[in-house]
């Protein structure tokens, strides 16, 4: 598969995450976060709105600020080896009339592999096609982006991810506002990144059946709750600690 290039040993292949703090002007949104993110395993970000989730990988990234505490990989401060990572945001920060086709955005993450003014070589486009075959969408590769619905968009968004060949994935609600179709194959894709060794993050927003795929868990509600197996972390007094007993929740820990 197209995605095994370049993997890595699982033995350092992590993101160790210490004392991560993050604040916007007086509010405190992540306190004192400690954790581990293991390669080979499918790892999940849950909790109530407002908890963190996204502010956690965009921390991770560097795309904001930290108010302490530090996010290492490979003994390195993650975000001086994005080359490493693909990180697809949540869809209602991308701007879906930007005039762009299926193909143009999945070449994307190829660029710096090839660099912005060089042509794409044979290569990096026979990686691109494939990408957007095991998404399903080779035959809307010519498709304005704008015209796709959610679920087809967030599958080309996954396909770019896929071209790039990067050892780190990084997901913020992929799932929200896409079909039955488009969940089983993303949650088939990330499976099997995760088990030719790469690092998969997911923000998840659902704590129905769908929890059962993930391997690790991560709860927060602006502190760490719990982290670790999901049977571990879905026990019922941790998710009371989160979300306060207001939700009901899929019975995760036998299944």
């Amino acid at each position: 598969m197209f995605y095994h290039h370049g993997v890595n040993l699982m033995g350092d292949q992590q993101i160790t995450v210490s004392h991560l703090g993050v604040s916007y002007r007086s509010l405190e949104a992540l306190r004192d976060i400690t954790l581990k993110v293991e390669a080979g395993k499918l790892t999940g970000i849950i909790g109530p709105n407002g908890a963190g989730k996204s502010t956690l990988i965009k921390a991770m990234l560097g795309l904001i600020p930290l108010t302490q505490g530090s996010v290492l990989y490979q003994g390195q401060p993650l975000n001086q080896k994005l080359n490493e990572v693909a990180y697809v945001p949540q869809r209602s920060q991308i701007d879906w009339t930007y005039p762009v086709t299926v193909w143009d955005v999945v070449m994307m993450g190829r660029v710096r592999h090839t660099g912005w003014f060089r042509n794409f070589s044979t290569a990096s486009r026979r990686q691109a096609l494939e990408a957007l075959e095991r998404v399903n969408m080779e035959a809307y590769r010519q498709r304005p982006i704008g015209e796709l619905s959610g679920g087809q968009q967030q599958r080309v968004f996954l396909a770019r991810s896929l071209a790039q060949n990067g050892s780190i994935f990084l997901f913020d609600e992929p799932f929200v506002g896409v079909d039955q179709k488009t969940e089983n194959i993303l949650f088939s894709i990330f499976r099997e990144l995760a088990a030719s060794g790469k690092i998969v993050l997911v923000v998840n927003h659902d704590l129905g059946e769908s929890i059962t795929n993930f391997d690790d868990l991560i709860l927060l509600n602006r502190e760490l709750i719990a982290h670790g197996k999901r049977q571990l972390v879905m026990r019922d007094n941790n998710l009371h600690q989160a979300y306060g007993g207001k939700v009901m929740f899929f019975n995760a820990q036998a299944a």
